[in-house]
């Protein structure tokens, strides 16, 4: 990671302290072309009963319309491993890199989007891990239903 992966990576997690202080699930992301953030956004599934609005998916809602020349150099930054909706909006776009804070709470299709191309650089970042591991010991109903899974 360079210094302004961890500059923009501690964006996202700002993100999902935001998230989880509005009481909702901790995961934050943004998205940054030539070195500027053009769209924050947090899990938002619990604040607005949405089965869509993952952290990704609000970055990408809050970033608006973009060039297809915007995406091309653009990297997304997630506190969590994108999972297979947040990965596909990413192929779609053609987002080259993805920073990811940590991927041992939950791991995402990351060997197919390596597949097509796109650069993963995992931070394993202790920060990322705790906000997960303490949303999960204290709502674990919430954290399954988000991943779509049963108690």
């Amino acid at each position: 990671m360079t210094p302004d992966d961890r500059r923009f990576l501690d964006a996202a997690i700002d993100e999902a302290r935001a998230g989880l202080d509005a009481g909702g699930i901790p995961i934050g992301s943004v998205l940054v072309v030539d070195g500027e953030i053009v769209g924050r956004g947090h899990n938002q599934r619990v604040q607005k009963g949405s089965p869509i609005l993952h952290a990704e998916m609000d970055c990408f809602e809050n970033a608006g319309r973009l060039p297809a020349s915007s995406y091309a150099r653009a990297t997304l930054y997630s506190t969590l491993s994108p999972c297979d909706m947040c990965s596909g909006t990413s192929l779609l776009y053609g987002i080259p890199r993805i920073v990811i804070g940590e991927n041992d709470t939950f791991q995402g299709p990351e060997d197919y989007v390596r597949s097509r191309g796109v650069e993963l650089v995992m931070a394993d970042d202790a920060t990322c891990k705790d906000l997960m591991a303490s949303f999960i010991a204290e709502r674990p109903e919430l954290w399954n239903e988000d991943i779509g899974e049963e108690i």
